[in-house]
C-alpha cells in the first residue's frame, strides 16, 4: 500500500466478523467498532440482535446473498466498500461468523488495498465454533478426532462439488461443512463411497447460538432425509463425525425452537 501516494493511513473501513448469532458472542472490538460506525454493511447472517446495536443514524446498507440468490454481486460490494472508505465514514463491514472462513472478506480486503483505502480485519467466532459448542458437539475430542476440517459444501455458480473426498473421508477427522443443504445427497455418497462408514454420527445444526437453534443427530447414511423430513433451511451448519455422539453429554444449550429429536444419538453411540 505504500507505493500508492494516494493511500490513506487511518483505517476508514473496518471488516468485522459479527459470530454466528448471539450479540454476547461479539468481541469487544467487533461491539466497539459497531458502536461508533457511520455505515453498517451487512450480510443476511448477521442477527437482528446485532444490528440492533447500530447507533441511531448511521446507515444501513444490506447486500446479503444466499443460494442462486445475490441482493448485490460481489463485485459491487466491494466498490461500495472502496467509494465509502475514500468518502472518509466510518464504515464497518459485518459478516456472520469470520469474515475470512468462508466469508469472502479477503477478496474485499484485496479490493481496498488495490484502491489505497486502509481498512482493519476484525475476527469473529466462527459458525463452526459457535454452532458445535452450541449444540454440545465438540469438533476435537480425545480418541475420536484429532483434526477438524472446514468445507464448503457450495461451489462458484452452482457448479459441481469437486473435493477430495478420500482425503474427507478420514474417520480421525471431523468434517464441519458450510452451505451443504442443496448437495447434502452428493456429499453423503460420496463420503460414503470413499470410505467413510454410512454409520459415522451426523448433525445438522440450524440458527446456531441463536433462539432458534434447532439441533438433530443423526448417521451420514440417514441425513439427508432427514434434513429434508425435519425441514432444515439455511443457515444450517452440518457436523459430521465421531464426536457428534459426544452430543448428548454436552447437551447445555435448550431454545424453545429445539423440538427436532435426536432420535439416532443412542445408536450413533
Amino acid at each position: 500500500m505504500d507505493s500508492n501516494p494516494d493511500t490513506q493511513t487511518t483505517p476508514t473501513v473496518f471488516l468485522v466478523g459479527a459470530g454466528p448469532g448471539d450479540s454476547d458472542l461479539l468481541t469487544v472490538k467487533a461491539m466497539r467498532l459497531i458502536q461508533s460506525a457511520e455505515v453498517v454493511v451487512y450480510d443476511r447472517l448477521v442477527s437482528e440482535e446485532i444490528l440492533e446495536l447500530v447507533p441511531v443514524g448511521a446507515s444501513r446498507i444490506f447486500v446479503g446473498k444466499k443460494s442462486g440468490q445475490h441482493h448485490m454481486p460481489q463485485s459491487d460490494i466491494n466498490e461500495l466498500l472502496v467509494k465509502l472508505g475514500q468518502s472518509g465514514r466510518r464504515t464497518v463491514r459485518l459478516k456472520g461468523g469470520d469474515p475470512l472462513v468462508f466469508g469472502r472478506g479477503s477478496e474485499e480486503a484485496q479490493r481496498l488495498d488495490e484502491a489505497g483505502v486502509a481498512f482493519e480485519i476484525i475476527p469473529g467466532i466462527s459458525a463452526a465454533i459457535g454452532a458445535g459448542a452450541y449444540a454440545g458437539i465438540p469438533l476435537t475430542h480425545r480418541g475420536l478426532a484429532s483434526s477438524v476440517r472446514f468445507v464448503t459444501g457450495h461451489c462458484r455458480e452452482d457448479q459441481p462439488l469437486e473435493l477430495d473426498w478420500r482425503s474427507l473421508s478420514d474417520p480421525d477427522t471431523t468434517l464441519v461443512i458450510y452451505m451443504g443443504l442443496a448437495n447434502i445427497n452428493q456429499i453423503a455418497e460420496k463420503l460414503v463411497a470413499a470410505g467413510l462408514s454410512a454409520t459415522t454420527p451426523a448433525a445438522a445444526v440450524e440458527q446456531g447460538t441463536t433462539s432458534a437453534q434447532r439441533r438433530h443427530i443423526t448417521t451420514l447414511e440417514e441425513l439427508p432425509q432427514d434434513i429434508a423430513t425435519h425441514n432444515f433451511v439455511a443457515p444450517t451448519l452440518l457436523i459430521i463425525g465421531r464426536v457428534v455422539a459426544v452430543a448428548g453429554t454436552m447437551d447445555w444449550f435448550k431454545t424453545v425452537a429445539d423440538e427436532v429429536q435426536d432420535d439416532a444419538l443412542v445408536a450413533a453411540q
